[in-house]
């Protein structure tokens, strides 16, 4: 160890945008406005190890009411690995969700030294990308998410998180720089996706829909309102059949893949109209 003094403190706001392009650089293409979004899920949930006066390290350790944790942005500066200090960190982070169920999407690889802490796998996340192909036309049943009362989309998304979000669901649909678009059917909520931009290309998360066919119906929306060849991602659980059907028939192809994984019971989500997860960072 370092003989400079290690310390842990909870993250500020610009010390998650500095997270976060600690992520940008090991590759895992963050949204351009994530951190601010993530901040409103519990501004208390971000740490970060300093040596002396310097940034080395994070972690996210989101507490969604006391009920349920969600972990990720678990980085240390390549310099300062191999010493102790990320463990250290990932102890304070999981001492900070005592006593309650804790996910994460962690690296395939890195999956047995999660079960060292607890954790036990669910199923694979796959990332699948694609070039964006700007469809000739769109369902006149997508609208702008912002024409659906907020209560209807929190109601829809339950079936699809272990526990209240809306602090931080309300940022992320709301956010200017976010497509967000609804599936509706006789002003009923079937389906919602959202999508931003991020290091490359945009990431569609969450895609929820009740039938696969307003799930496409989402994604062409989407696509509608981007640039012809940008690269599109979407977050698939591998154990939806449905969601693998869709990035088939959009011949879109596997670029990651991660270990969800949980402490507890594994949460009972209706997985089956998952087709894309929300973010590999906080759920």
């Amino acid at each position: 160890m370092n003989n400079q003094e290690y310390t842990i403190k909870t993250m500020s706001l610009e010390d998650l945008k500095l997270a976060s392009n600690w992520a940008a650089l090991e590759g895992w293409n963050p949204g351009k406005f994530d951190a601010e979004c993530y901040f409103k899920a519990d501004p208390n949930g971000f740490l970060m190890g300093y040596l002396g006066d310097e940034p080395i390290a994070s972690i996210s350790v989101v507490n969604y009411g006391n009920e349920f944790g969600f972990l990720g942005f678990y980085i240390v500066k390549p310099e300062y690995r191999g010493k102790g200090f990320g463990y250290k960190l990932w102890q304070a982070g999981l001492n900070y969700l005592s006593g309650i169920n804790v996910g994460l999407d962690g690296v395939v690889a890195q999956q047995d030294n999660y079960k060292k802490s607890g954790f036990k796998l669910a199923y694979q996340n796959v990332r699948f990308e694609r070039s964006v192909v700007v469809p000739k036309a769109i369902s006149d049943a997508v609208y702008n998410l912002s024409e659906v009362a907020f209560d209807k989309v929190a109601q829809f998304e339950t079936a699809f998180f272990p526990v209240e979000r809306n602090e931080f669901l309300r940022s992320w649909i709301e956010h200017p720089e976010h497509i967000a678009l609804g599936y509706l059917i006789d002003g009923k909520l079937k389906g919602y996706a959202v999508a931003r931009y991020c290091e490359k290309g945009v990431k569609v998360g969450p895609l929820f829909a009740d039938r696969i066919e307003y799930a496409k119906a989402l994604f062409d929306a989407v696509q509608a309102r981007l640039r012809e060849g940008d690269t599109i991602y979407l977050d698939v659980p591998a154990i939806n059949e449905q969601a693998l059907t869709l990035v088939d028939d959009y011949a879109m192809k596997p670029c990651f893949e991660t270990a969800r994984m949980y402490t507890g019971n594994i949460p009972e989500l209706d997985v089956r109209r998952i087709f894309g997860i929300t973010s590999f960072e906080i759920g």
